[in-house]
């Protein structure tokens, strides 16, 4: 009788079961729903409350405390969501759960409401800590039997999540951009949930495989032969069993309290103004940090004390892993940036408009970059569809809708930017001197000096008109045609009243009154003359560059693959090094585009396309080093700690990430923009640094692990 496994191998897309194609695509759907949201949150908290796609003006610091929280937590949650799927509902149902858990997320955080965008969080971490532990673990299970596809089968389904997070982006950053947060909120929630529903009705493909809970859970441990063994050399040496003590188990549930304390305290005490540990408050440093640092010291204790009764080889091997743990922290808070500070600078500082053959080219460029990846992913639905619509025939179905919607979103996106024209407006605006902190006026660098203009609303009454000006602009509409000397209403686009766009329909206009008037603030309607029609323009989306990450994956992957494979494939500390030291040059390209850059001048914005070719490259270099060395530097018995270790080293890299990330406006302000990129160029240059001097030590603790 055959196996459920060997029935999956039976019906083969590409060489491999059609099960890791279901998979595949449920894991695409979920990163398009996540990093649609990713990358829209920091935006939409920042964003002007008067404007043209208004949001809820924070500051980009409560912002960061925000995203912080919730983006160190989706690493937490997963050690509980695992565990729960281990013991009780299985990884199918878990898939499940979490998938529906994060689609009433997506859809609480559509409604644009304070309480609905927290509690939308809520349930995306939870969410999130069902469905990430419980997807690989489907795919090991299928393929335990044929341990030589493996390799094979991971890389695709991790062009899975980056098919997803580069759709995604694109398309949820796109529709929240130009029509409104709510409709890129809500299209990250529909896929989420048509995701689950294919996921659901595929059921029957998979058998009993991830559907009840192991009685035994079973641990790939290439180089920990069993649980209570260390292989020194080529020998397995018999290790003792190194159970958790009481005071261990005081350590972690104190050390977890006062971490997680932080987590939520940090944002409710920035923007609720409630602070749970002012009591720990010492001299000027607040409690919360103090809470934090007494967390970090009994965890240090409880590891350090484990590792200190394991023999030689073993502490060693695990001081090592520690090592790597310790320097993940610096990559991620540098690379993690990108959902934060560069989301802010990609907004207001770098130059996204085009207009003439400048538009042209990067219309077709981002057409193919979207066209011919969902043609691929398309064929393999196809694939899909012949090998299994007798056997799933309602899976397929929900697909085949989900790209039809997709294909719908980009058609109309890319029809919407080959038909935007630019138009040059005029409007009237009040100039005021640009005064800096001690009252003098700002000068630029040619000792001019510096004014600012604040445009002359509907509901503005001006008595003095001496300090009237004119001020001329370029402003682009889709699907109009207006003609010179048109008058049309325009409002802005930002903080800085420096872009506008048109108010082309009067359910905006109306939309847009009543928003004004819920906040007891002016419209900001600006009346404008067309004074002259200029060629096809398009402004490219802040969410847009973001997708470049999960491009520069896809096309240098395997590039990197075959160099781990070849004989110069170097050793972790070095691609450590690399990966810190490739993240560090990155940003130093930003603190040189943005060297005395001044207020009102934007900088090009292939500065920041080459800032994410290389953080992808030291991404490459080091991400993928990380967990592997958990499997052959730990015991077995270790195994779960030292997991739970390493995600809560990327959970608090983070936090910081974000914690730092939401300086920028505070750093640029005290100093300049260039001198906050210097920082995370500094911090990785550093760390990779040290990690390379450290080569040696780490070759020896590791005691020949390659």
């Amino acid at each position: 009788m055959n196996t459920d496994i060997e029935n999956l191998f039976k019906d083969k897309v590409i060489g491999h079961p059609a099960g890791l194609f279901v998979l595949f695509f449920t894991e695409m759907w979920e990163r398009f729903s996540f990093y649609g949201m990713r990358v829209l949150l920091v935006n939409f908290l920042t964003m002007a409350a008067i404007g043209y796609n208004p949001g809820w003006e924070w500051s980009v610091e409560n912002a960061g405390a925000l995203f912080g929280t919730y983006a160190m937590l989706l690493y937490i949650t997963p050690i509980i969501g695992g565990w729960i799927a281990d013991k009780y509902t299985g990884y199918r149902w878990a898939v499940i759960i979490g998938s529906l858990i994060m689609t009433l997320g997506h859809v609480s955080m559509a409604l644009e409401t304070e309480f609905s965008l927290y509690l939308g969080l809520v349930l995306l971490v939870i969410g999130t800590g069902f469905f990430k532990p419980t997807m690989t673990s489907i795919i090991s299970e299928m393929y335990k039997k044929n341990p030589e596809k493996k390799d094979g089968a991971y890389t695709i389904y991790y062009m899975g999540v980056n098919a997803g997070a580069f759709f995604g982006m694109m398309l949820c950053g796109y529709l929240a951009e130009k029509v409104g947060w709510a409709y890129g909120f809500g299209l990250a929630g529909v896929f989420m949930l048509l995701g689950t529903l294919q996921f659901w009705l595929a059921g029957s493909l998979f058998g009993s495989i991830g559907a009840k809970p192991s009685e035994i859970h079973e641990v790939e441990l290439p180089q920990n032969i069993n649980e209570n063994s260390v292989v020194v050399g080529e020998v397995e040496v018999e290790e003792k069993p190194n159970p958790f003590t009481t005071l261990d188990k005081v350590l972690i549930i104190i050390s977890s309290i006062l971490g997680l304390g932080y987590a939520i305290n940090d944002p409710l005490s920035k923007i609720g103004g409630v602070d749970i540990f002012s009591a720990l408050q010492v001299g000027p440093l607040d409690g919360q940090y103090v809470a934090v640092f007494i967390a970090l010291l009994l965890f240090a204790i409880l590891v350090i004390g484990r590792i200190l009764r394991y023999t030689r080889v073993v502490r060693h091997r695990m001081f090592a892993f520690i090592i790597f743990a310790f320097f993940t922290v610096f990559f991620w808070l540098s690379f993690e940036q990108g959902a934060s500070s560069l989301v802010i600078f990609a907004r207001d500082n770098v130059d996204r408009l085009l207009s003439g053959s400048s538009a042209t080219i990067f219309n077709i460029i981002n057409t193919l970059l979207t066209v011919v990846p969902l043609i691929i992913i398309s064929y393999v639905l196809y694939v899909l569809w012949r090998k299994t619509f007798s056997k799933i025939p309602g899976s397929n179905i929900v697909l085949v809708i989900c790209f039809i919607a997709m294909w719908g979103v980009v058609g109309w996106m890319l029809n919407r930017d080959f038909n935007t024209t630019a138009y040059d407006v005029t409007y009237n605006a009040i100039e005021q001197p640009d005064m800096d902190e001690n009252g003098v006026q700002k000068t630029n660098e040619k000792g001019e000096l510096q004014f600012k203009y604040v445009p002359v609303t509907l509901n503005m009454k001006v008595n003095d008109t001496k300090n009237m000006v004119s001020r001329t602009i370029t402003v682009g509409a889709p699907f109009v045609d207006y003609k010179v000397g048109d008058k049309q209403l325009i409002i802005n686009k930002n903080k800085e009243l420096t872009e506008f766009s048109f108010i082309t329909t009067e359910e905006r206009k109306q939309n847009l009154k009543n928003h004004a008037a819920s906040l007891k603030k002016d419209t900001g309607f600006v009346n404008a003359i067309v004074t002259k029609v200029r060629d096809n323009e398009v402004e490219i989306t802040v969410s847009w560059f973001s997708i470049l990450n999960s491009f520069f994956i896809i096309v240098f992957a395997s590039f990197f693959s075959k160099w781990w494979e070849s004989k110069y494939n170097p050793s972790a500390a070095t691609k450590y090094a690399l990966g810190l030291i490739i993240m560090a040059v990155g940003f130093g390209l930003l603190a040189f585009g943005s060297m005395g850059m001044v207020e009102g001048v934007k900088v090009s914005m292939v500065w920041l396309i080459l800032a994410y070719l290389f953080h992808t490259l030291g991404e490459l270099c080091l991400s993928p080093v990380g967990l592997s060395y958990v499997s052959k530097l730990v015991p077995a018995r270790m195994i779960a700690l030292m997991f739970g270790m390493w995600y809560l080293a990327i959970a608090i890299g983070n936090k910081l990430a974000a914690v730092l990330g939401g300086q920028i406006e505070n750093i640029t302000k005290e100093y300049s923009l260039s001198t906050f990129f210097l920082i995370f160029t500094i911090v990785p240059l550093v760390a990779g640094l040290l990690v390379f001097a450290l080569n040696p030590v780490l070759k020896k603790l590791m005691h020949g692990v390659r």
